[in-house]
């Protein structure tokens, strides 16, 4: 894909438009089905950028759909939200057009309001309020973690989930636990970390470190299931680290958007709106992307995308 095939606006014919989110566009299929259409916009530091990432939507699409079929092999009795990457039968040629490789059908649940993330590893906005506190969410930590330290074992700290323009914060599993309910608290949490290291063990075969993941899990009411939904283990959600190259006590490379995020952050951009990135700036996140697709699933985008035309 080129650039000039990246798309930040999607405005589908066919199917009514229930909301936009970052990155996402969801669309109302039936009572139970939504179609997911993932743009190829890009944010960072809770903003979006003026322009677009190229290939951004597909890897996504295609990669969370990769993950969901590892975990459900690996993890027995997993549920996902996840149907099918083909598009709905109702759909105009034009919009299948459109839609093609960047779109997933997925089943209605309620979300719980919360952003599930699990830690392996010490960075980002954990390394720096452990600097401050010694705590990662409040929770206390072994002394002489170093940045990039691996923990002696992955971490669930999770966070509000923000409305669109505004900034997620980092809470304890405690708060965390009287947003969902005692009920479905404890069973996020273990399951959110049964799905990090499952991951985590895919991915290190493949010369990956998942050093941490944002995870979203939804309802089932009819059946009482907490279901793995929105997308999973992807550039734009977690963090991906080359284990050859992997080093503690400084930055890593990556294969996500930490990349962007430290160019905003040296052209002092962090938090500014309407920022556009240079094609260079693009290209480079493009490309680490690409890889990343690559190393996890063995093909690329190009072969998965011809795979789901055959």
């Amino acid at each position: 894909m080129s650039s000039s095939s990246v798309l930040t606006s999607i405005a589908l014919e066919s199917l009514p438009k229930l909301t936009s989110g970052k990155v996402r566009d969801l669309y109302d299929i039936d009572d139970k089905t939504l179609l997911f259409v993932t743009t190829d916009r890009i944010s960072a530091y809770d903003v979006i950028m003026g322009n677009g990432v190229p290939s951004k939507g597909a890897v996504l699409t295609q990669l969370s759909a990769h993950w969901f079929k590892v975990l459900s092999d690996r993890i027995p009795g997993l549920k996902t939200h996840f149907l099918t990457l083909q598009p709905p039968a109702g759909l105009s040629a034009a919009d299948k057009a459109v839609v093609h490789g960047r779109s997933m059908q997925v089943r209605k649940l309620k979300v719980f309001p919360v952003e599930v993330i699990v830690r392996g590893y010490i960075t980002g906005s954990a390394w720096n309020e452990y600097k401050k506190e010694g705590t990662v969410h409040g929770l206390p930590m072994p002394t002489g973690l170093q940045q990039c330290s691996k923990f002696p074992k992955a971490i669930y700290t999770p966070s509000t989930k923000a409305e669109l323009g505004e900034h997620d914060e980092n809470i304890s599993p405690e708060q965390a636990a009287k947003i969902l309910g005692d009920k479905y608290a404890s069973r996020i949490e273990e399951l959110a970390l049964k799905v990090y290291n499952t991951a985590a063990e895919y991915a290190a075969e493949r010369g990956i470190i998942i050093a941490d993941t944002k995870f979203e899990f939804g309802l089932d009411e009819e059946t009482d299931d907490i279901v793995l939904i929105d997308e999973v283990l992807t550039p734009d959600s977690s963090r991906f680290w080359p284990a050859d190259e992997y080093e503690v006590g400084r930055d890593q490379n990556s294969f996500d958007k930490q990349f962007l995020r430290n160019w905003l952050t040296s052209e002092g951009l962090k938090g500014k709106d309407g920022v556009e990135m240079p094609a260079d700036i693009a290209d480079a996140t493009s490309a680490r992307y690409l890889d990343a697709f690559k190393r996890l699933t063995g093909k690329t985008l190009d072969e998965a995308l011809n795979e789901l035309r055959a």
